[in-house]
């Protein structure tokens, strides 16, 4: 019997040692996995409005206007993407770093410092272009539903709706990792580039040798390529989200890596979409007019997957950017006229943000369900208003951020200081331009 007992407790105590020896080489492996992808972890960590603002900026018009240039002029433009990438950045970070600074966004400070004139005239602006933008992306979303046979009279609202329930009813830190996941969607352009079988000896000659042409249009287009990707309300969502998300000064570094890697990130894929585009339509003489006529013109060159890939990564951008464009107006004017705003507020807290960020989700979906609307003619219009909304918006920013009274040690240093100003001044400069080759060509 006590042999037994003997036994028994041997087997006991092995089965004892076994389960430590597994849980310590659990907790080896666990320990050795977060040393390993720990950096990465902490990248992921500081991810938020930066990324999300220049994905956005990748909406329905942005890529309409990149398949065009690279179906227009191949791969001749993608050294210009270079130029777009620090010109972007260096904007954002500006907007980014007086959010954490001062807790506003940039519709308040421009209140507070340059009146209520200044203010209304930039809130009108921007209420015209926002939601001329808006309905165009839910005119993306259903575009998108006839590349993939779905009735857009089903899925327009759906995604209205569900756009709508997300900001209503998540807090922001939910309504910011959704935001983050849709901008999963932007990889199917690199795929759908590889498909196209560009020559890549070709595509680094383009990116890296820089090369211009007399004629108008080419002009008009390398105008569109900076227009479209750095446009006034990414500069006010990104103050805005920094500064509801609570980013503070000791946090910048954090700020300042989103910022920079959303903005490359976001470039990158612009330049696929050229890639894609120069591989396929330039190549066999063929024209685009929107991103959905991108798509179907791709299957016979590059094949359905590369089709398939181009109209879900239209249909992401059109989800993300539905939502972002509400929300900068809401942000926007909420701020400007001192009401009460946020994603984590409700109706009840704040019932001019929700009120704002309702009635153009509603708009944008219903007139985007308006058979035969002249889609060509509205983005031109648009466009036309942000090229006057633009310098009003960067002029604003640049002084509000060399301010030592609102910014303290964290106002602009020389070397940037130098670099935010000829980025300001070429900016205005092709905005102007290009709404003065607009109107001009108007007039005959």
């Amino acid at each position: 019997m006590s042999e037994r007992r003997t036994l028994l407790e041997r087997r006991r105590r092995m089965r004892a040692a076994a389960r430590r020896a597994v849980r310590q080489t659990r907790h080896g492996a666990r320990a050795m996995l977060r040393r390993r992808y720990l950096p990465l972890l902490a990248y992921l960590g500081v991810l938020g409005p930066g990324l999300i603002t220049g994905n956005a900026g990748n909406d329905a018009g942005g890529i309409a206007t990149y398949a065009s240039a690279g179906a227009e002029y191949g791969y001749s433009l993608l050294w210009v993407m270079f130029v777009i990438i620090i010109s972007l950045s260096v904007v954002q970070e500006m907007c980014a770093r007086m959010g954490a600074v001062t807790g506003k966004g940039l519709s308040d400070l421009i209140r507070e410092n340059f009146g209520i004139r200044w203010t209304f005239f930039a809130m009108l602006g921007l209420t015209v272009a926002n939601t001329g933008v808006a309905i165009s992306e839910f005119v993306g979303i259903a575009a998108a539903a006839d590349l993939f046979g779905v009735p857009r009279w089903l899925l327009v609202p759906v995604a209205a709706l569900s756009l709508w329930a997300l900001v209503v009813y998540g807090s922001y830190h939910t309504v910011e990792r959704v935001f983050l996941a849709l901008t999963l969607g932007f990889f199917a352009y690199p795929i759908a580039a590889i498909l196209a079988r560009p020559d890549w000896s070709d595509v680094a000659r383009g990116a890296l040798v820089p090369s211009a042409r007399g004629d108008i249009a080419f002009v008009q287009l390398l105008i569109a390529l900076i227009g479209t990707t750095i446009t006034p309300y990414m500069q006010l969502f990104v103050q805005s989200s920094v500064a509801e998300k609570g980013t503070t000064p000791e946090e910048l570094s954090k700020a300042r890596l989103d910022v920079w890697s959303g903005s490359i990130f976001a470039v990158t894929i612009a330049a696929f979409i050229i890639i894609a585009t120069g591989a396929t339509l330039h190549a066999n003489g063929l024209g685009v007019g929107t991103a959905a006529d991108a798509a179907r013109a791709l299957e016979p060159l590059a094949g359905g997957l590369a089709s398939a890939l181009f109209g879900v990564g239209l249909f992401g951008a059109c989800m993300l950017a539905g939502a972002v464009l509400p929300l900068t107006t809401a942000y926007s004017l909420s701020e400007a006229f001192g009401f009460e705003k946020g994603i984590s507020r409700g109706f009840r807290e704040a019932p001019a943000f929700m009120s704002v960020f309702t009635g153009l989700i509603v708009l944008g979906a219903t007139v985007a369900l308006v058979p035969g609307l002249p889609i060509i003619p509205l983005l031109l219009a648009i466009q036309m208003v942000n090229g006057i909304l633009s310098p009003i918006i960067l002029i604003s920013a640049l002084r509000l951020s060399n301010d030592p009274e609102i910014m303290g040690m964290h106002r602009n240093g020389r070397v940037f200081n130098a670099v935010a100003t000829v980025t300001v001044i070429v900016v205005i400069t092709l905005t102007v331009l290009l709404l003065a080759m607009t109107m001009a060509g108007r007039l005959g």
